[in-house]
């Protein structure tokens, strides 16, 4: 006991209490548990489960619902586009007041719609025709170079008389390629933190609650944290530098290659002294469940 003590494995928060195993401990321990192998049979049951949804965002929802389940902490899915992200087919659809559903489908099985309100009236033919001259030149292109390729045509003289290329570029300032590069995040189980003795006040909980609660911020605790390589699992034992109320907090997660360019997280938010066995497995297999569900 004195020499993990003196180690730093051991911590006495004041004279009279016991000893507590630290943050290094908890490390230690967890790298040990990461070495073991990924069940082929549990494997295989998640992948079909996953392939079985036919698009990208079912997969990302269902794996945080099922990360939350097996775990009982907060179970975090994301889905994150890169440039490589690559085009599909776009289509149109007409509705009143001017307004145009706009809808963009990649081969990584996203697809992403937003409707705009259009200064001009776009007849059917018109929408028709911009759907054809886009999946007919660019189907199959990223996504970037789509978005270079008609910045260039349009910044060209003879663009001012190309009917298709004016009414394109109405649809193009409204952000029609920009829709595909939206992160998908969905995550599942903020409510088995209540019950956690996090030592903290109502107020800190209730902020700690708000920050859990914004997309944006779940994905910056993504990318701070889950540093790894493709692969490879990633522990972090205290959450403070993310959110002062998340310092009695620990996250595990792993990150994935996806098709088309995507990258894929898998990850558990749960209390420092969580069952890091039974978590480190729910993230392996539903990782890499999560990574094949295409194959």
């Amino acid at each position: 006991m004195a020499d993990l003590y003196e180690e730093g494995y051991l911590a006495q928060p004041h004279t009279s209490a016991g000893r507590i195993p630290t943050e290094k401990a908890f490390k230690s321990y967890v790298h040990s548990l990461s070495q073991r192998r990924v069940l082929s049979a549990e494997f295989e049951r998640l992948r079909t489960e996953l392939a079985e949804l036919e698009t990208m965002q079912a997969r990302v929802e269902r794996s945080s619902h099922i990360l939350s389940e097996m775990t009982r902490g907060l179970g975090i899915a994301a889905a994150i586009p890169t440039a490589s992200q690559t085009l599909d087919q776009v289509e149109f659809v007409s509705l009143p007041d001017r307004r145009v559903l706009m809808i963009v489908a990649t081969r990584d099985h996203m697809v992403r719609n937003r409707v705009v309100s259009l200064n001009e009236q776009l007849s059917l033919d018109e929408l028709q025709s911009i759907r054809n001259y886009l999946n007919s030149n660019f189907s199959g292109w990223l996504l970037s170079d789509i978005q270079q390729e008609l910045e260039s045509r349009l910044r060209e003289e003879s663009a001012a008389y190309d009917a298709i290329l004016r009414r394109l570029n109405l649809l193009y300032e409204k952000g029609l390629l920009e829709m595909g590069l939206a992160p998908e995040v969905h995550f599942e189980g903020a409510s088995n933190l209540v019950g956690l003795d996090l030592h903290l006040t109502r107020e800190k909980m209730r902020d700690l609650f708000r920050a859990l609660e914004q997309k944006k911020k779940v994905l910056l605790l993504l990318d701070h944290f889950l540093e790894q390589p493709q692969g490879e699992l990633a522990v972090r034992v205290g959450l403070a530098e993310a959110h002062p109320a998340m310092g009695e907090l620990s996250i595990i997660g792993i990150t994935v290659n996806l098709p088309s360019g995507l990258s894929g997280k898998i990850a558990v938010v749960g209390p420092m002294r969580m069952n890091y066995e039974k978590v480190i497995s729910a993230v392996l297999h539903v990782g890499r469940a999560f990574g094949n569900s295409e194959a």
